[in-house]
């Protein structure tokens, strides 16, 4: 993975000291006189702030400081440096909080820590600001900043689907030849059908999650739908268990998710070696391998057989299907040479005698020869061989979007105790920022909201996702740059990973601050959006591994088509 950039601390308390600075508060005098917190300050106090302040302060209205000390304004462009200043330590936490993962896996490696732990980590600024979002003061306080959280639920996955993804397949982009993208070549510049990026199959698997992940939105909605006042608690109930029951599922997918990877390329190598004996046993056959009507040619498969046995005692051993798996030569798919003559072995050896007699070997050759013909590359006719030639490349294929070459380096740690020490650092300070300054964030867009007359969602929607997935923008980009299938498959993965995180995790977060504090679901556009972006996204990623340029624009277009679906299901139609 591409090393993401971290932000020096010193810049951090710089920008804390800022804040401390352009603060605002009351002088408390010595001339006994009653104290009245009436928020209407002197001019005399007034000449006492900071001069940042003073440009953009109200004198005749009032607001209400976060933990009683965090500064506030009423006025917009106050309202708008404060949402700047706390996003930008929103995305510190974030960047935070992803490199400290990232050292922690380089540690700890895959499965628990990098199944259960990096992507709740990942989620974790923007589930903190939605639990602020429904946490402030009364129920009806919370019934109008929620919308800040679902804006944010909706912005992140929305922004991470369209944008982000775009760009990456724009960034990422090679030549595609034979519907494959050929890595590091990029010569037919913008090509919208020429040019693209390809993935493995296991992002395919990561974009079919993400689309099912999508099922508590439906449950949540079933009410508005069928146009009942009646169980709209109760579905906020069954959506929340619905969404947790998912989080569990996704969290123990990715923690056995290398074992299930090893199994099937473990498989697929099998197959590989399948087709590559017998397309070597055709090339050597000295007649045909098969008859007209497609049997075999048994007279042929003997002399085959007796090439092979070197010793001629009429069986072949371990260590003649050892020479003749060598002399093939497996190169491109890093064959353990002893694994597959056993698997071999295993599958023509019936008496388990370790050796395999002319009737053992006919039997195995004529099993394979009708696992070729049934495979779904073959297209060809009964009376002939090119199914061979199918089945071959369609293993190669498979191979290849299994992903196996690597182009990493993997090297260890230097130093685990300090790399341990700082990673759990990384990751406390992370924390500790997102959750002190989500409260101020959500206050200072809300009363943004309030100053300009714009509603909170649309603020939400586009602001906040930038300082909570920056970070991890800026680092899949990057990555996509690399122009590998490798690199594409892991940057589609960790945005298709993301946004199943919004869909389960902080979904969940939301759903319980809407049924514990019994607010009112009625977000109904806002969850037509996310439905439409992450099916139609969904079904792309499932159903191709190669996506041409055009994929795009259909990315980049869909994200105004989002904030133009919201204003006029709401703002026409009446939805909110």
């Amino acid at each position: 993975m591409a090393r993401k950039h971290r932000p020096s601390i010193s810049l951090t308390l710089f920008i804390c000291l800022i804040l401390c600075g352009i603060a605002c508060g009351r002088f408390i005098g010595d001339d006994g006189s009653d104290l009245v917190l009436d928020g209407v300050h002197s001019q005399q106090e007034q000449q006492r702030f900071s001069p940042v302040i003073r440009m953009f302060s109200a004198a005749e209205e009032t607001c209400e400081q976060t933990y009683g000390f965090m500064p506030c304004t009423t006025t917009v462009l106050g309202n708008l440096f404060l949402i700047v200043i706390y996003g930008y330590l929103m995305f510190l936490a974030a960047t935070f909080l992803s490199s400290g993962s990232e050292l922690l896996l380089e540690i700890l490696g895959p499965g628990l820590i990098g199944g259960l732990f990096l992507p709740i980590l990942g989620a974790l600024p923007d589930a903190m600001l939605i639990l602020v979002s429904g946490l402030s003061g009364s129920a009806e306080t919370a019934q109008s900043q929620v919308s800040v959280g679902i804006g944010l639920l909706a912005g992140s996955t929305v922004m991470l689907l369209t944008v982000i993804w775009g760009a990456c397949v724009t960034v990422g982009k090679c030549d595609i030849e034979n519907h494959v993208a050929k890595d590091l070549q990029d010569t037919k510049g913008f090509s919208l059908t020429g040019s693209g990026v390809s993935t493995d199959i296991w992002t395919c698997y990561a974009a079919i999650i993400m689309a099912v992940s999508v099922l508590p939105f439906l449950v949540v909605q079933l009410p508005q739908m069928l146009k009942s006042n009646s169980g709209r608690h109760l579905a906020v109930l069954i959506a929340l268990i619905v969404s947790v029951a998912l989080l569990i599922s996704y969290c123990l997918y990715q923690v056995f998710q290398p074992w299930i990877q090893r199994r099937r390329l473990a498989f697929t190598k099998h197959k590989r070696v399948i087709s590559g004996i017998l397309n070597h046993l055709k090339m050597r056959a000295l007649g045909r391998l098969c008859n007209d009507d497609g049997t075999i040619n048994m007279e042929v498969l003997e002399k085959l057989f007796n090439t092979i046995d070197e010793d001629k005692d009429g069986y072949l051993s371990s260590s003649e299907l050892r020479a003749l798996v060598i002399g093939i030569r497996f190169e491109e798919i890093n064959l353990d040479e002893n694994d597959a003559v056993e698997k071999v072995m295993k599958d023509f050896d019936t008496s388990r005698d370790s050796l395999i007699s002319f009737d053992e070997f006919s039997y195995g050759i004529s099993r394979w020869l009708d696992e070729a013909k049934g495979s779904r590359a073959s297209q060809a006719g009964p009376g002939t061989m090119k199914y061979l030639e199918d089945f071959h490349e369609q293993t190669k294929r498979e191979h290849y979007f299994l992903g196996e070459q690597s182009d990493e380096i993997v090297e260890g740690v230097d130093n685990p105790r300090w790399t341990t020490i700082k990673a759990v650092l990384l990751l406390l300070l992370g924390t500790v920022i997102a959750a002190v300054f989500a409260d101020p964030l959500v206050d200072a867009v809300d009363n943004f909201s309030s100053a300009t007359s714009i509603p909170s969602f649309f603020i939400s929607f586009i602001a906040l996702p930038l300082a909570t997935n920056s970070s991890e923008a800026v680092s899949a980009i990057i990555f996509a740059t690399r122009k590998k299938l490798r690199s594409a498959s892991l940057t589609f993965s960790e945005l298709y990973g993301a946004v199943t995180m919004n869909n389960v995790l902080c979904l969940s977060v939301f759903l319980a601050l809407v049924y514990a504090r019994g607010l009112t679901w009625d977000f109904s556009s806002e969850v037509l959006v996310i439905l439409i972006v992450c099916i139609v996204m969904g079904i792309f990623g499932s159903l191709r591994t190669t996506f041409p340029l055009w994929t795009s624009l259909i990315a980049f277009l869909l994200y105004p088509f989002s904030l133009a679906l919201v204003y006029v299901l709401d703002y026409v139609f009446g939805w909110s």
